[in-house]
């Protein structure tokens, strides 16, 4: 069985900066990490082929640094790594994103299933899992917890939705979304770094796809138009109250009272 996992590097920190012009983060410099969600993703598959055999690939989008999260995925279990990277791909919303995505699998060659990570927790829009099965044209599900069955080209999986768990069966090859807490993701091998090296990364760029044209891609390619985006603002101003307990509620409640949230 080869299964793919799509995996991204997000910001390992709250303080993002945005561009004012653009209105996207600006990733330069940036401290990331490997989105949490996707190592529930990497386990599950590494957990399928434990069971049933096969190997596991990753891709991811974005700027050239995002080989760390690639490598971490290797040094977890992974056999072959490729990032999507090019300029023109900068800027994209969910929609431009999956279609590139889509684009890069499809350099990678074919899966009987692919993986991703429930969301991000950069852009928290859980869209773009589906999106790319759409662009593949095959069956995709979200929120899987559990792979319980893959035979006769056909995976059974149990899904949870907001009040219920249900159990599906949809054909090979397709396009899972995993849901969070699910498993205990294994942790980077030490062995396997050592043994892999440094070279093990492969780049895809616009000009390795079927569809090079820029209009599709990136900034331009993104439908979504955002007027303005901006970082919340911070306020360090902070009281301090000491008394017994009947006085700090007397205190705490006239400071309710005066910044009108009572």
């Amino acid at each position: 069985m080869k299964i793919l996992v799509c995996i991204k590097q997000v910001p390992g920190t709250s303080n993002v900066q945005v561009d004012p012009v653009t209105g996207v983060l600006i990733r330069n410099g940036m401290e990331c990490k490997l989105n949490p969600y996707d190592l529930y993703a990497l386990e599950m598959a590494f957990e399928l082929i434990d069971k049933y055999g096969g190997g596991v690939d990753v891709i991811s989008m974005g700027p050239q640094q995002a080989k760390d999260a690639v490598y971490e995925a290797l040094w977890m279990g992974a056999g072959r790594g490729s990032v999507i990277s090019d300029r023109r791909f900068s800027g994209a919303d969910v929609l431009a994103t999956s279609y590139t995505l889509s684009q890069g699998i499809a350099k990678m060659g074919k899966y009987d299933l692919i993986i991703c990570g429930k969301q991000t927790t950069d852009g928290d829009t859980a869209q773009v899992g589906a999106e790319i099965a759409e662009f593949m044209k095959i069956p995709h599900a979200g929120n899987v917890s559990a792979v319980t069955d893959i035979s006769d080209s056909k995976v059974t999986f149990a899904a949870n939705l907001d009040d219920s768990v249900i159990t599906e069966r949809i054909p090979l090859p397709c396009l899972l979304c995993a849901d969070s807490n699910i498993n205990t993701p294994r942790l980077p091998s030490y062995r396997r770094k050592q043994k892999l090296g440094s070279d093990m990364v492969s780049l895809i760029t616009l000009d390795d796809f079927s569809d090079k044209d820029e209009k599709n891609y990136g900034l331009i390619g993104s439908p979504t138009n955002v007027e303005r985006i901006f970082p919340p603002e911070k306020h360090q101003e902070k009281k301090m109250f000491s008394g017994s307990s009947h006085e700090l509620s007397d205190k705490l409640y006239g400071l309710l009272r005066e910044l009108k949230f009572i």
